[in-house]
């Protein structure tokens, strides 16, 4: 599949996974089909979501950095994503797995660390740019939520992922994403 230029520029030369745009629903909210693709990822349990971010952000990256069983390096990838959970103080992070390693992962030597299958699915994405907090990203995912109801389209609104796709050294020209996955 040949990547538009919108996920070129998202990506920033970073791998992420593979997408195509269905429908445009509004500035900065569209709904996309993403392939089935594999994540590693942790569980960040009792924590808020900004400490749930940095400690699950730091296992993976110790992952990447060659703490799995063939003690290799794999490329950083985008987005970083967080698993919110209405009403749950337990926050999934995942980085997204490169090409060449999806069909066979390095397994985790932390045994908090998993690698996961996520299932082709439709997702309705809403953009914005800045420095995302956990409130901006709430704020975010409830005006995504609100077109969504207003549309009348079905989503699963007891969930959404947060999706960042910077370093924190970047200050210019940021992007972030909420998600919601159409029922």
């Amino acid at each position: 599949m040949i990547k538009s230029f919108k996920q070129t520029f998202l990506s920033m030369d970073l791998q992420s996974p593979r997408w195509s745009s269905i429908e445009t629903m509004a500035k900065d909210s569209e709904l996309r089909q993403y392939e089935t693709a594999k994540w590693v990822s942790t569980v960040i349990k009792g924590e808020t979501q900004k400490e749930a971010m940095r400690q699950g952000f730091w296992k993976l990256f110790h992952y990447i950095q060659g703490k799995n069983e063939k003690e290799i390096k794999i490329d950083m990838t985008v987005p970083v994503t967080c698993l919110v959970k209405s009403g749950c103080a337990d926050f999934k992070i995942s980085f997204f797995v490169p090409f060449e390693h999806q069909d066979s992962p390095p397994q985790p030597t932390d045994s908090d660390v998993f690698v996961e299958e996520r299932k082709a699915a439709a997702i309705f994405v809403r953009s914005f740019s800045g420095f995302a907090s956990p409130d901006k990203y709430a704020e975010e995912a409830e005006v995504l939520a609100k077109l969504l109801r207003n549309r009348g389209q079905p989503f699963h609104e007891d969930f959404f992922y947060t999706a960042g796709y910077d370093s924190p050294f970047k200050l210019f020209n940021r992007h972030n994403e909420v998600w919601y996955f159409r029922k």
